[in-house]
């Protein structure tokens, strides 16, 4: 993150899906005082999702307005007026230190990622009816991906990259004692264990950090150590469920 910070580079992060890659720019924007600023990327986004879009229904106001009044209006439409500024276009305008989080690129398609090459290289994107928009001070740039596909190798060149992995157990207790002071020592270490278990498991969804924080949550609530009875707070499969109480899983735990 501090080189991403100084060369002001984008950090692309690789890992499973919850291993905290989101939590990385959660987590360096309160440490740095920025605004974070999200752009969730789904199968189909396009610039009018992740850039800008115009408010047409001001627009479509202020153009009757301005004819019953008989005023021409019609070259001031398209100004900053009725621009609706979408994440990476409030990401280049913003005065204040910002962290975008490009989250889960790997959902978006070949010719949106080809877009994000191109902004992330310069920094800068081009609004027909304003110009050219660059910068007012280069974001600190978060990008995750969870390897649905592979990214293409011109993005990656453009990015630091950062592989993030399941962490040990008793790095993951550590995390869970942070999000859940109090939590007695004895059930972060057994949860933990639990959930180290269900990883070495062929499953359909293996459990992230979060699982494991809400399941000590739960046995928190429940006051209870039966990590078996709480099995659906970490695992969101029927079939995995049936296969770790088939096979004895968490026995010993």
């Amino acid at each position: 993150m501090y080189l991403a910070a100084s060369l002001e580079q984008p950090l692309l992060l690789e890992g499973e899906a919850g291993v905290g890659k989101t939590e990385v720019a959660k987590a360096l924007a309160a440490a740095t005082g920025s605004r974070l600023i999200r752009l969730q990327c789904h199968e189909g986004i396009d610039l009018h999702h992740a850039l800008y879009d115009w408010d047409y229904p001001r627009q479509l106001l202020h153009l009757r307005a301005a004819g019953s009044a008989g005023v021409d209006v019609e070259g001031s439409l398209y100004s900053e007026r009725f621009l609706l500024r979408r994440p990476l276009l409030d990401a280049l305008q913003a005065s204040e230190p910002v962290v975008l989080l490009i989250d889960e690129v790997d959902r978006a398609d070949d010719e949106f990622e080809a877009f994000l090459l191109e902004f992330l290289s310069d920094f800068q994107v081009s609004i027909p009816e304003l110009g050219t928009i660059g910068a007012t001070r280069r974001p600190v740039v978060v990008v995750t991906s969870n390897r649905t596909r592979e990214l293409h190798d011109a993005l990656k060149r453009r990015c630091l990259y950062h592989w993030i992995d399941y962490p040990a157990p008793e790095r993951e207790a550590a995390i869970v004692r942070a999000r859940l002071p109090g939590v007695p020592d004895d059930l972060a270490a057994r949860v933990c264990a639990g959930v180290a278990r269900l990883r070495e498991e062929e499953l359909y969804k293996l459990p992230g950090v979060g699982e494991t924080i809400a399941w000590a949550q739960a046995l928190l609530a429940l006051d209870s150590g039966e990590l078996e009875e709480t099995l659906g707070v970490v695992l969101k499969v029927r079939e995995d469920l049936d296969q770790v109480r088939e096979h004895g899983v968490l026995e010993g735990v």
